[in-house]
């Protein structure tokens, strides 16, 4: 195999592995009674920026706004503010075709009865894609960019590396009330792939191969069927239609590439999560996990016998246990909020 071909092959197990997408629940399981789905709807949201202009569809209902981040340019959140309650901001996963869809299950439970808003970290989705250093500082500056401008208390629903950055966003701000994580990485030791990428020199080397194949590699991450194949060992049951499709379509924007090599270089994983982030939280966090084929969770123990935190396994899930098991995720969600207003 040539290093070209080599590159192009590594990259797309790491861009869909360490990061995971959803899909519908498994098939195979005794119907439930479905959660309301929410429309787009318009409400008068908080100061939190201006309209968003984009060519992107919606990933969400509610409304986009963009508000400036110093040093990067415009990030997008979607708003609903209706309902009572302490605020809750969704953030989505990090990987090659990432977007707030990723939260729509969540978005769909939780709007209309309590404040939701939905950011989509720098170089993804909806928010602005220049070619600039993507950091783990520069995704913590959004969310807590975003919660500044709230001005209040909020609670903060992560998945996957973005837990990481969440995590990171609540040992600087104490407005982050509460932490609820899906399949998060960090939590265990790196079984490949991306979270290993950084180990000896942050990445740089990997970043530099890759960044020399970026358009032919992002131009054959970015198809239907690779995108398609590469989400199927996360998921129990057929892949939702409507995440593949949005997937594409974000794939597709301008800049759309940037971020990814990034990601896939392993740069924005820190390297001992559980260390410099995890263990040392003080407020209630909730880690919500089962099965996951890219990332373990080794020292989820540890980190649930710590004073606040625990641990509740969605079964039968893959690594979007919001979108596998979303009834069992928001039994968990209520029980952890009403435990901890």
């Amino acid at each position: 195999m040539n290093s070209g071909l080599r590159i192009l092959t590594t990259a797309l197990a790491l861009s869909f592995g360490s990061s995971s997408f959803a899909q519908t629940g498994d098939s195979t399981q005794p119907a439930t009674p479905q959660l309301q789905v929410q429309t787009t709807v318009t409400v008068s949201a908080p100061s939190i920026g201006v309209p968003t202009v984009s060519t992107l569809r919606p990933a969400l209902g509610g409304q986009r706004y963009s508000f400036e981040l110093s040093g990067f340019g415009t990030v997008n959140v979607y708003a609903d503010p209706r309902g009572a309650g302490r605020p809750l901001i969704l953030t989505h996963s990090v990987n090659a075709a990432a977007s707030a869809y990723e939260m729509k299950p969540l978005w769909d439970a939780y709007a209309g009865t309590r404040p939701v808003y939905a950011l989509e970290w720098p170089g993804f989705g909806s928010s602005a894609r220049p070619d600039v250093v993507y950091t783990r500082d520069l995704m913590t500056r959004a969310l807590l960019s975003l919660v500044a401008q709230l001005g209040t208390d909020v609670d903060v629903a992560s998945m996957s590396l973005g837990s990481e950055f969440a995590a990171r966003a609540a040992l600087q701000d104490p407005r982050i009330r509460s932490l609820a994580l899906l399949s998060p990485s960090g939590l265990g030791t790196p079984r490949g792939g991306t979270q290993e990428a950084n180990a000896d020199d942050g990445g740089q080397r990997l970043y530099g191969t890759l960044s020399r194949f970026g358009t032919p590699l992002f131009a054959l991450l970015r198809t239907r069927p690779v995108i398609e194949l590469f989400l199927n060992p996360s998921f129990r049951g057929p892949v939702n239609v409507g995440l593949i499709n949005y997937a594409v379509d974000t794939s597709r924007q301008p800049g759309a590439k940037y971020a990814p090599i990034y990601f896939i270089s392993g740069q924005l994983f820190t390297p001992d999560a559980y260390t410099d982030l995890y263990s040392k939280l003080t407020i209630p966090t909730v880690v919500m996990y089962d099965q996951d084929a890219f990332v373990n969770f080794a020292r989820l123990p540890d980190f649930a016998a710590l004073p606040g935190k625990s641990a509740v396994r969605i079964a039968d899930t893959d690594g979007l246990p919001h979108w596998e098991k979303m009834l069992d995720v928001k039994v968990t969600l209520d029980a952890f909020w009403r435990a901890n207003p």
